[in-house]
């Protein structure tokens, strides 16, 4: 097992290379297993999953810091890779974006998100709103001025490009550049043109969340200093699907023997890391082979 900090330096790589990588969408301690295992770099802990594993609820922002930090603590002890989390608005005001890096830090995150959406919804509003400029750009000091371990990356987050105007949005990314965040992540970006004006307009590594088809272009990304790219969480979704077909199936008559696509004897081996908790019980048990 890595240390927390060998696990940031190994994000940070990512954010200091040349290449646009994508993230496994992690939630929990199997998937940030088999992600680890299937070689990806660097994990993503985002805020729809999250929702999903911890509560069973959409993305609405009804989740607790303590939740979510539990969950950050079993896939730190599970696995060694470096995971980005999704820490939403911080939960609360700028002291809280504090506690909240306390906590996710502790907990082994390589990295942390701070965005600038209005959190949770507003009264009477249908659609998403941002907090003011200088409410984001607080938010993301508390969280710079929160870290103990300089290898933990925080990136400064902004919806304004969806929400007010791209313009808005890279205002605002330069303002949380100029304060001293390691990265910048921009939502709602609708075309190359935007995601070109954003990167001209920074000089720091971007983190780009769902983006449009035409963007899917990796030498393109790459060369607009996108180094994460996220796209969806759909490990979560197939995860679903297959509990639901699996227990229709048993629901129905279906035996053992009459289930499909279940985990290889293998697989489950691997994942559990079988091999080693024997071998601990011959260490420390004093089981026999």
């Amino acid at each position: 097992m890595t240390t927390f900090r060998q696990r940031r330096y190994g994000l940070r790589a990512i954010l200091a290379g040349d290449r646009c990588v994508r993230p496994g969408s992690v939630y929990d301690a199997i998937s940030v297993r088999i992600a680890e295992d299937l070689g990806f770099e660097v994990g993503m802990f985002g805020g729809s999953a999250a929702s999903l594993a911890i509560l069973g609820d959409p993305d609405i922002a009804l989740i607790t810091l303590s939740e979510l930090t539990e969950q950050m603590r079993r896939m730190s002890r599970a696995g060694s890779l470096p995971v980005l989390v999704d820490a939403d608005h911080g939960y609360g005001n700028a002291l809280n974006v504090r506690r909240s890096v306390e906590e996710l830090e502790a907990a082994g995150a390589g990295g942390l998100t701070i965005e600038d959406t209005l959190l949770p919804a507003a009264y009477g509003e249908a659609k998403a709103q941002v907090i003011s400029a200088d409410e984001g750009l607080g938010k993301v000091k508390a969280a710079l001025g929160a870290r103990q371990d300089p290898a933990l990356v925080i990136v400064g987050r902004t919806g304004a490009a969806s929400i007010t105007s791209v313009d808005d949005a890279i205002a605002r990314a330069k303002s949380y550049e100029a304060a001293g965040v390691d990265a910048i992540m921009f939502t709602g970006l609708k075309n190359r043109a935007e995601l070109q004006a954003a990167s001209v307009a920074t000089t720091l590594p971007i983190v780009l969340g769902t983006p449009s088809d035409d963007m899917i272009d990796w030498d393109f990304l790459s060369a607009q200093r996108v180094r994460v790219c996220i796209q969806g969480h759909a490990p979560i979704s197939a995860a679903m699907a297959a509990v639901h077909a699996t227990l229709k199936a048993v629901r129905e008559g279906a035996g053992p023997k009459e289930l499909k696509n279940l985990a290889s004897a293998e697989l489950m081996e691997n994942v559990t890391r079988g091999a080693v908790v024997k071998q601990r019980g011959v260490d420390y048990l004093g089981l026999k082979k």
